[in-house]
């Protein structure tokens, strides 16, 4: 049973920060139809702006995280200018955009590569620290992920229900004419929008990199596949189910190491068990958990 326990507090961790960058990847594709390939060198991002900040700088980790969401956002909304913007005014279909994105990747990807170099970098945070509650062990890293992440999640629900931004991504989403016939700014909106999934991005790239411990630029697209099965596992375009899809397959991966369950799958096949989790659920419910797709 402690075992059990503590492999469901690692599954809240990983869920947690999969819950975090996959609501990031729902907004954009609810509200702009785009599907960011480049959405896990966001996260690398994220992670190398904190890292400045707390080792190159001798910051707080409280100051570094603000970095890292501050410029994650930035470089978001600041793509959407001078890429986004102009490629969907030319006519840019899905499909372009999508390459587009591919690109877009690969291009962050490698940019970090030169200025951050490929050797493992860690945070000045004290690896060592654990904490016991009960039969339950967890790290300082890991329950600074944990509170971040809670935190990030309930802002996200209160803006999405509660906030003038929330509804009008809600209308955008449904239908763009109409959204913009009753007089909702549809380009602010995007804005706010791409700044909202950046600094998601930035959180979520910082914590999985304290969670890693020692981290390379490569990490953002092992953790993009997870990603995009939380989305599609919680319905494309469903801020919701993207939340609850990330905490599920967290949970579900970290579960399926279980010894109990014929002696556990070897850690190496996580993102495998959550895959299938995906196909099986989609094979009896394929417009996902929480219904059609673009519906924040």
């Amino acid at each position: 049973m402690s075992e059990l326990l503590q492999l469901a507090a690692n599954g809240l961790v990983t869920g947690s920060i999969l819950a975090i960058g996959a609501v990031g990847v729902s907004l954009v594709y609810g509200v702009l139809r785009i599907i960011n390939f480049a959405h896990g060198d966001y996260l690398v991002f994220g992670a190398y702006v904190a890292f400045a900040v707390n080792v190159g700088w001798n910051g707080h980790m409280v100051a570094a995280a603000l970095a890292a969401v501050a410029a994650t956002a930035a470089l978001a909304a600041g793509l959407e200018f001078v890429l986004w913007r102009p490629l969907r005014r030319r006519g840019a279909g899905v499909f372009s955009l999508f390459i587009a994105a591919i690109g877009l990747a690969l291009v962050l990807r490698h940019v970090i590569f030169l200025v951050g170099e490929a050797r493992p970098r860690r945070y000045d945070v004290d690896v060592f620290q654990v904490y016991d509650f009960g039969p339950v062990r967890l790290s300082q890293s890991q329950l600074i992920v944990i509170g971040i992440a809670f935190s990030a999640i309930v802002l996200v629900g209160l803006v999405l229900a509660r906030t003038m931004l929330g509804k009008a991504m809600r209308a955008l989403a449904d239908n763009p004419a109409l959204a913009a016939v009753a007089g909702i700014d549809v380009d602010r909106t995007v804005v706010l929008t791409w700044l909202l999934a950046g600094g998601l991005a930035g959180i979520a790239g910082l914590l999985e990199a304290l969670v890693l411990n020692a981290f390379t630029p490569n990490f953002g697209f092992a953790l993009l596949l997870p990603i995009f099965a939380a989305v599609v596992l919680g319905g494309v375009g469903s801020a919701y189910g993207a939340l609850v899809g990330g905490l599920v397959l967290g949970l579900v991966m970290e579960l399926s190491t279980w010894d109990a369950l014929a002696g556990g799958a070897p850690a190496v096949y996580k993102p495998v068990v959550a895959f299938s989790v995906l196909v099986l659920v989609l094979l009896f419910r394929p417009q996902g958990v929480f219904g059609r797709a673009r519906a924040l």
